[in-house]
This record gives structure tokens, C-alpha cells and sequence, in this order.
């Protein structure tokens, strides 16, 4: 770039040209995107970029665009092609009166850029954890080593509350499915390496949590998602961790212990599923 620290504003972002990257810091508006805004900034490596686009937008504005190469931004990876246009953090929306000064800029990148094709490796850093959000049948959380589904009784199923809550180590997973909350059957399921894909619908599977009503949204579920497969894709495999084994609160046993009643008594869970249930919950005191 001409000189490092040039800077071009637009609508929801301003980009920032270093001789490496371009940093792009979000703004915190109630107009921008709520993604956006739970990414704060990103810098993105000139060798993660394939290419830049610049196009007439909507209402009097330009896009300026830059392609992040496959492979390149566990986030992109993620999503998987799902997100809006709206949505996408590699736009950049201006006013149409900057179209030349965008050109300019667009030029300055192209002319940097020499990688293309799918990157071997991550190179845009991951949204950065702890992580946790609430999905429709439980509540997820991401520190960095494991996953844990904590499964809400309002909204989980009898297989989820049969399996009881649930702790992945990333060394367990292979990868991680996210289907956006804006669509039907939205959900983020855990890949694991032992069994691969599942054919379980995600509201029985303990091995996912599913979206709907508000809950999972894109800003929180996403990140999250991009963030465990960007651990996976790092870490090393390990055996399989069992459920924790750590003491837990009576409180937390009892009430559990009282909605598997609940699930016997609606024939739901069969004797012997009941009593095999109670004595690994009652064992967890």
C-alpha cells in the first residue's frame, strides 16, 4: 500500500491498509449488523485474501469486496455459504462519491496478492473464547479445550435428558456442522471422529444443539461454531472424555432426578431406563 495506516470508512466498518493485512474494525451502531458487532475487528492476512471486487451497491453506494481464499477463515468455514449478503464481513458498503477512491484502494490490494487457491492452514484468527450462547434445548460453552452442552428441561428432548449433559474435548471432534438459525431445522451439531456424520435428527442427538424462537441466533451461535473448529483443526486427537465426573450441586441432581419422573411417568423413559438414569445422577453426588 502507498503508506501503512491508511484508512477507508464505510457504512458499519472502516478498513485499515497495513503492508501485510488490512484490519477491518466494526462499528457498535444500532444500524450494524449484530455479527459485525460481535466480531469487534479482524485482521485479515494479505495471503488469505484470492482477490478484491469492487461493484455498484444498493441506493447510491459501492461495494468494495475482498475474497477470502477457501480454507483461509474458520468463520467463512463455518458458514459454509449460508450468510446473507447483509451478513458477509468482507463487505465493505460507501457512498458512491468514494467509488474512485475504492478503486484506488481495490487496485493497491490487487497488486499485493499473491497466493490463491485453498489455503492449508487457518489464517484469520478465530473469534476469541470463553464462548457461550443459549440454544433452544440447552446452553453451549467453549473454553478453548472443551464444549459442554448443559441441556435445558423446557426445551430438551427425552434422548437429550436420557444421555444427560454433555463435555466434548476438540481432540475427540472432527469437525463442526452449523445450520443457520434463519432456516429451517437450524443447529450446531459436534462432528466427532469415532462416528463421523450422524443421521440423528439434531433434537435427539446429544451431540448438538438446535435453534429456533430467538434462540442460537447467528451473532452468537456462528462465532462459536468457528471458533471450536478452529480449535479441532489444531489439536490432536485424544481419547474420548467421558461426562465430567466432578461433584455437582444436590440442587441440580435433584431437580434432574424429578424431571426424569416426569419423562417415567409419561412413558417416555421405561423402567429400567429410569433406574439405571437415577443411580448415575444420584453416583454424580
Amino acid at each position: 500500500m502507498s503508506r501503512m495506516g491508511d484508512v477507508l470508512a464505510g457504512f458499519h466498518a472502516a478498513w485499515e491498509f497495513e503492508s501485510d493485512s488490512v484490519l477491518i474494525r466494526y462499528e457498535r451502531g444500532i444500524r450494524t449488523p449484530k455479527l459485525f458487532q460481535a466480531l469487534g475487528e479482524r485482521r485479515v492476512p494479505l495471503e488469505a485474501i484470492a482477490g478484491v471486487t469492487l461493484t455498484r451497491g444498493k441506493r447510491g453506494t459501492v461495494v468494495l469486496r475482498v475474497e477470502p481464499r477457501p480454507g483461509a477463515d474458520p468463520l467463512m468455514e463455518a458458514a459454509a455459504g449460508q450468510l446473507k449478503e447483509s451478513g458477509d464481513p468482507y463487505r465493505l458498503v460507501l457512498p458512491a462519491e468514494r467509488e474512485v477512491l475504492a478503486e484506488y484502494y481495490a487496485d493497491e490490494l490487487r497488486g499485493l496478492l499473491t497466493e490463491s487457491g485453498p489455503a492449508d492452514r487457518f489464517l484469520v484468527e478465530p473469534p476469541k473464547g470463553p464462548l457461550s450462547f443459549k440454544a433452544y434445548d440447552g446452553k453451549a460453552t467453549f473454553d478453548g479445550r472443551t464444549v459442554s452442552f448443559r441441556w435445558f428441561w423446557t426445551g430438551a428432548s427425552s434422548a437429550k435428558w436420557k444421555a444427560g449433559d454433555q463435555s466434548f474435548s476438540v481432540g475427540e471432534l472432527n469437525g463442526v456442522e452449523w445450520r443457520s438459525p434463519e432456516v429451517f431445522e437450524g443447529h450446531l451439531r459436534l462432528l466427532r471422529r469415532e462416528t463421523g456424520a450422524s443421521a440423528v435428527q439434531a433434537d435427539q442427538d446429544p451431540a448438538a444443539v438446535v435453534f429456533g424462537l430467538g434462540y442460537g441466533p447467528v451473532h452468537e451461535s456462528l462465532p462459536f461454531a468457528a471458533a471450536v473448529l478452529s480449535a479441532v483443526r489444531t489439536s490432536s486427537p485424544v481419547a474420548a472424555v467421558p461426562a465430567a465426573a466432578a461433584r455437582r450441586d444436590p440442587a441440580d441432581i435433584a431437580e434432574r432426578i424429578r424431571h426424569l419422573g416426569e419423562l417415567h411417568q409419561a412413558g417416555l423413559v421405561t423402567d429400567e431406563e429410569f433406574s439405571v438414569k437415577k443411580a448415575e445422577l444420584l453416583a454424580e453426588l
